[in-house]
């Protein structure tokens, strides 16, 4: 199995669109002893930090966890599934959290929404500092909401892996069927309901 290079996995857009989203995928091959430069890992934070959001709230918060800290451990501990076979060679874990009530006790609507425009701004700064992001759902909230010690408005949305790409040699058969296949997405005409 070969390495994955970048041009093997841009996008077929249909239109001419920015290099990082060109160049945006989701790889489960990590290079296990790379690491995030500091000043790259503050530049991708510092992007979800002026992402938009209603009124201005940012009801984002983020858990940023290093390979090799404990706080690394404790999230990778509580992935489910495969997510467990590979996130262990990111170089970071992040850990997505929307601030459904504010602090006064009155709901955020908008909460996971904005958290969402948050880490799509963190993941296209990323991939313009030349590292690579894959966002993971399967996750023990219940249990990572407690093990972080998080107040009961903050509610866990998802997990970030963050590093430098790897090879998918490195990747159980199934994960690495999925990491060299095309890749594809629904056609503009079957997303857009109406356009007058």
């Amino acid at each position: 199995m070969t390495l994955i290079t970048d041009t093997s996995r841009h996008a077929d857009t249909t239109a001419a669109l920015i290099t990082p989203l060109v160049e945006r995928w989701s790889p489960r091959a990590y290079d296990p002893t790379a690491v995030v430069d500091p000043a790259a890992l503050h530049s991708i934070l510092e992007a979800a930090r002026w992402a938009p959001s209603a009124n201005n709230v940012q009801p984002w918060r983020f858990v940023v966890a290093t390979r090799g800290s404990d706080v690394f451990t404790t999230v990778h501990d509580n992935l489910m599934g495969f997510n467990q076979a590979w996130a262990d060679s990111a170089a970071v874990l992040i850990v997505n959290i929307a601030e459904t009530v504010d602090p006064e006790g009155k709901p955020r609507h908008f909460a996971r929404y904005d958290l969402g425009q948050a880490v799509a701004h963190l993941s296209v700064q990323a991939q313009h500092e030349g590292l690579h992001t894959h966002q993971m759902g399967g996750i023990e909230i219940a249990k990572l909401h407690e093990a972080l010690g998080l107040d009961e408005r903050f509610e866990i949305v998802s997990v970030t892996a963050l590093g430098v790409l790897g090879d998918a040699a490195s990747l159980p058969d199934v994960l690495r069927e999925r990491e060299v296949a095309p890749r594809t997405r629904l056609p503009l005409d079957e997303i857009v309901l109406k356009s007058a």
